[in-house]
């Protein structure tokens, strides 16, 4: 059976893929800019805009990245304001459950729900950095384990919110406009060992019932959290072989949570390059990838593996000549322990090996170990590779990221989308008027 293509659109910013410093690149907080990138991916019929949260400017050692995009707006603030701007467009926001409480999301996510007839979602994450809890009272950051036991339960308490309204809960005469509520709408009550709360959710059953679930983590914790209660899964596996093992892994998982397949989707971030042909947008790639890993940011990179001060390290020289220093990580506290699984050392060796089969310098490593766009080609070639990873079950579609804002949809939407279309494996009109519709999720009660 030939599966239809899903497609969203992430607008850039909280990411190392923005090249800010092209001419065509314009303001990451000024309205018009999310008003254009919202517009274009409505225009391609895409499922939803994936907005992510950005809690503090990234820095490492007390400095901020050469290439941060300076501008961090409101999520809730900024979806509010493009659900009067679009009809149709899922509003996906990357809210924190390590640092925020359940009343105050619950009531957010419920409110944009209503404001937006039906097309809210929440990308529940935790937070794994030391430098970003120190924005909060909390402070610090939890170790995983713990991260988890609170998302849960803070997903958990949220769900109670959203459920705590029944569809006929509101009654009165809708000829005089005089509507109340019934005298038990809205209780609810939690205690467990991380929220002790109860009361009265303010907010009605919303028009799909509750937002779009998404998640975002990778590891097995993330894994079997996302079978047991999300909607979707925002993942990272761009290549093929990842993807299928990753997709398989997770949708196996659903079967012990009375879930069938159709009821996950996965969709993994994709960058992309266009050009008029293939050589074109290889080498467009490749000055798109300079771009995105300046010397410093190199460094900042080398200094998260090596767990030592690099910054007189030549970006364009050779790799240190040193091991990464053992233990705790000093240099990025809750980082490098997270996403480096492996022994630093190993990891440091294999970049060595790297080096000198390639000849390249330490920024080349760089730029060779972090990833590069996902989809390079002419729009024929990215059409068929899009395609081609939905049809071998590497993912459900993608959530594009391109590296220009606000307009770096504008043209895989003129010209990949009609490409779709007519191989007969992306929609021509929006199927539905809420989020879960446009998903092929079931509408909740």
């Amino acid at each position: 059976m030939t599966k239809q293509v899903h497609l969203a659109a992430h607008f850039p910013g909280v990411n190392n893929t923005t090249v800010w410093s092209d001419p065509a690149s314009g303001s990451h907080i000024e309205f018009d800019s999310f008003v254009h990138f919202a517009q274009t991916a409505e225009r391609g019929l895409f499922d939803f805009l994936f907005l992510a949260e950005g809690l503090r400017l990234r820095e490492q050692n007390g400095r901020i990245y050469d290439l941060d995009v300076v501008g961090r707006p409101d999520t809730f603030t900024v979806l509010a304001a493009l659900a009067a701007v679009t009809e149709h467009l899922g509003l996906a926001g990357t809210i924190n459950s390590t640092f925020n409480e359940p009343f105050e999301v619950a009531r957010q996510f419920a409110t944009l729900d209503h404001l937006s007839d039906g097309r809210a979602a929440w990308n529940v994450v935790t937070s794994w950095d030391e430098f970003t809890g120190q924005n909060f009272r909390r402070g610090g950051y939890l170790p995983q384990d713990q991260r988890y036991v609170r998302a849960k339960a803070f997903l958990e308490v949220a769900t109670a919110l959203w459920d705590s309204w029944e569809r006929d809960d509101i009654v009165g005469d809708q000829a005089s406009g005089q509507f109340v509520a019934r005298p038990d709408a809205g209780a609810f009550a939690h205690r467990d060992t991380q929220f002790d709360i109860a009361g009265r959710f303010p907010v009605p059953r919303s028009p799909q019932g509750r937002p779009v679930i998404f998640q975002a983590g990778d590891s097995d914790e993330g894994r079997e959290f996302a079978a047991q209660r999300a909607d979707a899964i925002f993942s990272r596996h761009s290549t093929l072989d990842a993807g299928t093992r990753f997709y398989a892994d997770v949708k196996r998982r659903l079967g012990r949570y009375g879930r069938a397949p159709s009821d996950l989707l996965i969709l993994p971030a994709a960058t992309f390059v266009l050009g008029d042909t293939d050589a074109e947008a290889a080498e467009l790639a490749h000055e798109v990838r300079l771009a995105q890993v300046s010397g410093q940011t190199a460094i900042k990179f080398l200094e998260q593996l090596w767990n030592r001060d690099l910054s007189d390290h030549d970006p364009d020289g050779p790799l240190p000549t040193v091991d990464p220093l053992p233990g705790e990580n000093t240099v990025a506290k809750g980082r490098a322990s997270v996403r480096i699984h492996r022994d630093p050392r190993d990891v440091a060796n294999e970049w060595r090996d790297l080096a000198a089969a390639k000849n390249l310098t330490t920024r080349e490593v760089i730029i060779e170990v972090t990833g590069r766009q996902a989809f390079v080609g002419s729009p024929t070639t990215v059409a068929h590779a899009i395609n081609d990873f939905v049809q071998a079950d590497a993912s459900d579609g993608f959530i594009l990221v391109p590296h220009i804002t606000p307009g770096g949809l504008d043209r895989f939407v003129a010209d990949v989308v009609p490409v779709l279309q007519e191989l007969g494996v992306y929609r021509r009109e929006y199927p539905g008027s809420t989020l879960r519709d446009n998903l092929e999720l079931p509408l909740l009660a």
